[in-house]
């Protein structure tokens, strides 16, 4: 059994490699395997994460990050894990090539969020200008005063069209597809909030210099930043597949230690239920990898330089 490690971590964005960090210096034996797809990635400048005075990019702060992590001796192996199972206490983990064997699974896997209908390399140029956003909590100040647009619809759309409102007087809500499906208490509530209305479909998004274009039947709207509020694809497959519980959603349910319904199988960072922040990421993460020192030591006292563990 000395092949088995104490942890698997699955996913490294800023929960993923938190919780290598906490992992390694509890001297535990871990491997990380992230897929390469952290949203944290996609962020051109975090200005609200504490620390970093002028904001830092997504992809600088991981890469500190992995840098960090490696101080204790942790290496990120690129893999995408195709499939989870339980045995005997043991989860074994494969990739198309590889597999792991753990006491211990930390899910740090996140969300994908639902782009707009934009071609992809306009998606990245508009991510990278700060023309198209996905965050209202992390930048909706960036945007104070600035004509925005929102798509969606549905109750998702109406409270990130009034999220939005507290930042700027210009904000339309558009819907992706056909017309507003809004209850008459959220219409009223938009119109008294001065919130414009649009119908869709909307057509593809095309970027000008200072703007993106918004086309519709009834208008193609110049916005400084669109956010689309289309929802999220949670990456849970391979807890649910394991008979984890979760939301309507997927996100996983998670106690107050960050573990799931399976035992052995802990959850930290957006793929479970919460505020989908870094900096909340990161505290789960913080208390996920304690969880799983102390759970691991309730079943084996973890003794330095006693008898190795077997």
């Amino acid at each position: 059994m000395n092949d088995v490690l104490d942890c698997l971590v699955i996913g490294a964005g800023p929960a993923g490699l938190t919780a290598a960090v906490y992992l390694a210096r509890f001297h535990l034996t871990i491997a990380v395997v992230d897929a390469g797809k952290s949203r944290a990635a996609l962020i051109p400048r975090t200005h609200n994460h504490a620390g970093y005075p002028g904001g830092i990019p997504g992809r600088d702060l991981l890469r500190l990050m992995r840098a960090q992590a490696g101080e204790f001796g942790v290496e990120v192996q690129p893999a995408v894990i195709e499939s989870l199972e339980r045995a005997d206490g043991v989860f074994l983990a494969r990739s198309n090539d590889h597999e792991w064997r753990a006491r211990t699974v930390l899910l740090a896997t996140g969300v994908v969020n639902r782009p707009p209908n934009i071609s992809p390399e306009l998606h990245d140029t508009a991510l990278a200008r700060g023309l198209l956003r996905y965050c209202p909590i992390c930048d909706g100040y960036e945007v104070t005063d600035k004509r925005v647009g929102v798509i969606g619809t549905s109750t998702h759309g109406f409270k990130e069209a009034m999220f939005l409102r507290m930042y700027t007087a210009s904000v339309t809500l558009i819907s992706q597809d056909t017309e507003h499906d809004l209850s008459q208490e959220e219409r009223r509530t938009l119109a008294e909030a001065g919130v414009a209305l649009v119908d869709g479909p909307c057509g593809s998004l095309q970027l000008k210099t200072h703007s993106i274009v918004v086309p519709t039947p009834q208008q193609e709207a110049d916005f400084d930043s669109v956010y689309p509020a289309l929802g999220s694809m949670i990456r849970s497959e391979l807890a649910i597949s394991l008979g984890a519980d979760a939301t309507d959603e997927g996100c996983l349910s998670v106690d107050s230690h960050q573990r799931t319904s399976i035992a052995g199988l802990y959850a930290a960072g957006d793929v479970a239920k919460g505020l989908d922040q870094i900096s909340h990421a990161m505290g789960e993460a913080g208390v996920a990898a304690t969880t799983i020192r102390n759970d691991l030591a309730n079943l084996q006292p973890m003794l330095r330089g006693g008898r190795r563990r077997t």
